[in-house]
């Protein structure tokens, strides 16, 4: 369409009624006296009844409406596109070249419908030339359409009405589809057995218009993506354009945006993800989680991130569940709701997958025996103790909160113990006021069956820790030593214990006083001290018989090497055999007192 590229818009905004009055655009033919005024938005143009009647059937209106008086004011109130509409439409009534453009044709659209700038009413009609533009000329090219939506932002709702709107999105959403199959077919080749197959390519690689669509308001753009998904465009390119969209609004813009806008743009984007499983990055549902607790989003779109979230736990990492708590003073330094409800997430669809685990090939899981399940539970149950270990310095913390966090996992997700041993273990030193029901309730956590020699022996030695724990501690420290010295001399009367001495110690007995209880607590303690340092004494003199063995065994022949571990082993029967004296058991306990106070001292 011909346009004259030189025509700027000089009509301004009038200083004073006076002022304005004078002004003539300088299009406006000047030979004749103007017999019309319009006034636009505050703008006011000096015009000519005779060339906008013949094209405007409004403006024919409104002047027949004021036929008694000589010169007619108008004032044309909600013109869509304010003046600047205005003094294009009347450029087209008085004949003048100015060229339609991506940029004004939606406004073209609009004000030749506020004008009735129809066929109806003449023909070649502004109306007519701007729809063939759009129809023949935008459609066709998924930049210009992008453009003409940006427009239509400040033309709603006639832009809607007209139908400018669904045609740029329709067509913006078809061309990605075209072109995400024409991407597909072009990456189709034979391989070397002559099959046909798909070349592999980067991630959104043919997807150019990602970033175009940024530029979008978020009701549009909301638009936009919801017919992406209906006409099938890849769920990895949408998944592209979510991220792109939301790290422009939420970032670039959140020096100058309102909350009230971040918070639409967080609710939305979250609406529009894809359902499929990891086409969104983890890191980025985090950071939408930080924003929506942050700007107090509506429960739904929270909830929605947090099963997200929860669905791919395994490859979090601790800082990703580190959540700054947004709330009042007295709440906790990090938001940890959110997280419990996160980790109730996780464990319910651990269980959902535990029921369809035939459906599960044996290629997905690390080793034959470990389902995807369980490795997943081990590393969430990693993840969740250094959390533990990290939130419970917080003064603020309430137990029943650290607790629900420590027992939402199910009860076979950690082999080792030692990680929440530690978390306790500083929820201790932070919050020394606890009462010992509070300090019981909080160990009951710990399976000390499943602590690390080194864990044991500091638990064993923890005063913090309530006494009935350290009992138990000691007890299994007692009930290892004796199964390794049992599979060292498998044909000594060493009998490798049992758990039945765990009901007397760990269960308090109804019929004592809670005084005579813990007297004889201390008692089991005191002997199981005993006994362990003992056996401590004892397995150090079979790791010297061990490193003693290797050395034998590579100087002499087999003969002379069973020999002296015959005569070695004569020895240690003797010593260890029968513990009454009052050498063996004084000493080593003196011994093992020695060795405690410097554990004590690295605590």
């Amino acid at each position: 369409m011909a346009m004259d590229k030189h025509h700027h818009h000089h009509h301004q905004m009038p200083l004073t009624k006076s002022s304005s009055r004078q002004r003539y655009n300088e299009w406006v033919f000047r030979d004749v006296p103007s017999d019309i005024t319009i006034e636009v938005d505050g703008g006011i143009f000096s015009l000519h009844k005779f060339p906008l009647v013949s094209r405007s059937g409004r403006i024919r209106r409104l002047v027949a409406e004021h036929r008694d008086s000589d010169i007619s004011r108008i004032e044309l109130v909600s013109l869509p596109g304010g003046s600047e509409s205005f003094e294009l439409a009347a450029k087209f009534c008085y004949g003048v070249n100015f060229e339609i453009t991506a940029t004004n044709v939606a406004q073209l659209c609009c004000v030749s419908d506020y004008l009735e700038m129809s066929e109806d009413h003449s023909k070649n009609n502004l109306g007519s030339r701007a729809e063939e533009y759009l129809d023949s000329i935008v459609c066709k090219n998924l930049e210009m359409c992008v453009e003409v939506l940006r427009q239509c932002e400040n033309l709603l709702p006639l832009a809607d009405e007209l139908k400018i709107v669904s045609r740029c999105i329709d067509a913006v959403a078809s061309k990605a589809c075209v072109e995400q199959i024409a991407s597909s077919f072009s990456r189709l080749e034979y391989s070397s057995s002559g099959r046909l197959h798909m070349s592999k390519q980067a991630n959104c690689e043919g997807d150019w218009w990602i970033e175009d669509l940024s530029v979008l308001r978020i009701d549009l753009y909301q638009r936009v993506i919801t017919a992406m998904k209906f006409r099938g465009v890849r769920p990895e390119s949408i998944a592209a354009s979510l991220v792109s969209y939301a790290q422009k609004e939420l970032t670039q813009k959140s020096i100058s945006g309102s909350n009230v806008q971040e918070k639409l743009v967080v609710e939305t984007i979250t609406s529009l993800m894809p359902v499929e499983k990891f086409v969104v990055p983890l890191s980025f549902l985090f950071g939408l989680l930080r924003s929506a607790v942050m700007l107090d989003c509506n429960a739904a779109c929270r909830l929605d991130l947090e099963r997200r979230i929860g669905s791919q736990l395994d490859i979090a990492t601790l800082d990703d569940i580190l959540i700054p708590s947004f709330r009042h003073a007295g709440d906790t330094l990090f938001d940890v709701d959110t997280v419990h409800r996160i980790l109730v997430n996780f464990s319910q669809q651990e269980g959902d997958s535990d029921d369809d685990m035939e459906d599960v090939s044996v290629f997905e899981s690390d080793s034959p025996t470990a389902t995807p399940s369980q490795t997943a539970l081990f590393k969430v149950s990693k993840l969740v103790d250094n959390y533990l270990a990290e939130i419970a310095p917080d003064a603020n913390l309430k137990l029943n909160k650290f607790i629900a966090i420590a027992e939402t996992l199910p009860a076979h997700a950690r082999t080792v113990h030692d990680g929440l041993y530690r978390a306790i273990d500083v929820y201790l030193k932070a919050h020394q006021t606890l009462s010992d029901p509070d300090k019981r309730r909080l160990c009951k956590s710990i399976d000390f069956q499943k602590l690390s020699q080194e864990a044991g022996a500091h638990a064993a030695q923890n005063e913090r820790l309530p006494l009935q724990s350290i009992v138990q501690v000691l007890y299994f420290e007692q009930l290892r030593l004796r199964n390794a010295l049992f599979c060292s001399y498998p044909d000594d009367d060493i009998k490798p214990m049992h758990q039945s001495w765990r009901i007397n110690s760990g269960a308090l007995s109804a019929a004592m006083s809670p005084k005579d209880n813990y007297a004889s607590l201390r008692r089991e303690n005191r002997e199981l001290k005993l006994e362990l340092a003992r056996m401590r004494m004892r397995l150090n003199d079979l790791e010297k018989d061990h490193v003693c063995m290797k050395r034998d065994m590579q100087k002499s022949s087999s003969r002379r090497f069973m020999k002296s571990f015959s005569k070695r082993i004569g020895k240690k029967f003797n010593i260890f055999g029968h513990s009454s004296s009052r050498e063996s058991t004084t000493s080593p306990s003196r011994h093992s007192e020695r060795t405690e106070s410097k554990i004590t001292d690295r605590t």
